[in-house]
């Protein structure tokens, strides 16, 4: 590696596990002492201790203000700073169609991965305006905040919501030296969609799913941790307010056309099995 990071101080969200865990360890491997945030405070101390630099792991659910507030906190006691911010710890919430979302539901989503995002920005902004400095700061938001789908509604409309967050936060960053990114994976199998194994749409059909982007093949954690860090380094000096996605080529694919692999499926089919049976049009 090439200690992009040394010296410098970064808090990863959700990195107990997952994409987070990977981008912990890609930023640990370039010299950053991580703190690493997770909801299983003793799952984050785990990936803390077997990091190559000196980090420290901290319990915190990132939807309430108090526990935000005490990992910014427990950064600064430890480390002095914060110079990096991967604000990624995120829920999928559930396949249930439209009709029968709870509210509930939508608002478990909503607090993780909007207002959860949200606290972890104004909490980058307020340590940087304390320290007087520059920084950078990626979000993970997700190809299902570039497009729709009929399942993962909560799921969607929260990473819709991170975009706003996103270029908002880079608009008002960009005079303070502070930029804002975020990274926008595609079908990358972990342990946020195990709890859906059996789902149509949940981690057991990822792989063939993937097989009709682009690069037909599904990504790895470590690819996007790759982007992240880039996102996060100097090499991105003049990058801010994007959405970077790292599909596969998910995004670019025409799915009324065959070409792109994603047309070459039955919607008949589809319907039957989503709906329980032929949509209107094909009786």
């Amino acid at each position: 590696m090439s200690g992009r990071f040394d010296g410098r101080v970064a808090v990863v969200t959700g990195a107990a596990n997952g994409l987070g865990r990977a981008s912990a360890t890609r930023l640990a491997g370039e010299g950053a002492n991580v703190v690493v945030v997770d909801i299983d405070g003793d799952a984050a101390a785990a990936v803390a201790r077997g990091l190559p630099t000196e980090s420290i792991g901290v319990r915190a659910d990132v939807s309430s203000e108090t526990d935000v507030d005490a990992y910014v906190a427990a950064a600064v006691d430890r480390f002095g700073r914060i110079d990096l911010h991967h604000l990624n710890a995120g829920v999928f919430g559930t396949f249930t169609p439209i009709p029968d979302l709870t509210v509930e539901e939508f608002d478990r989503v909503m607090a993780v991965n909007v207002r959860g995002q949200f606290l972890g920005l104004r909490a980058a902004f307020r340590r940087y305006a304390v320290q007087q400095s520059t920084g950078a700061v990626v979000v993970t938001a997700s190809i299902a905040g570039l497009t729709g789908s009929a399942d993962l509604l909560a799921y969607q409309t929260s990473k819709h919501g991170v975009n706003g967050l996103v270029h908002g936060a880079a608009v008002y960053g960009g005079p303070l030296g502070i930029r804002v990114n975020a990274v926008a994976p595609g079908i990358v199998p972990t342990e946020l969609f195990a709890a859906a194994a059996t789902t149509t749409g949940g981690k057991n059909d990822m792989e063939s799913r993937a097989s009709t982007t682009p690069l037909r093949r599904a990504g790895t954690a470590d690819e996007i941790a790759a982007v992240a860090a880039f996102l996060l380094s100097d090499d991105a000096a003049y990058v801010t307010g994007q959405i970077v996605s790292a599909d596969g080529g998910a995004t670019v694919v025409n799915t009324v056309r065959p070409s792109g692999g994603a047309g070459a499926w039955d919607a008949a089919e589809h319907d039957r099995v989503f709906y329980g049976t032929e949509t209107k049009e094909q009786q």
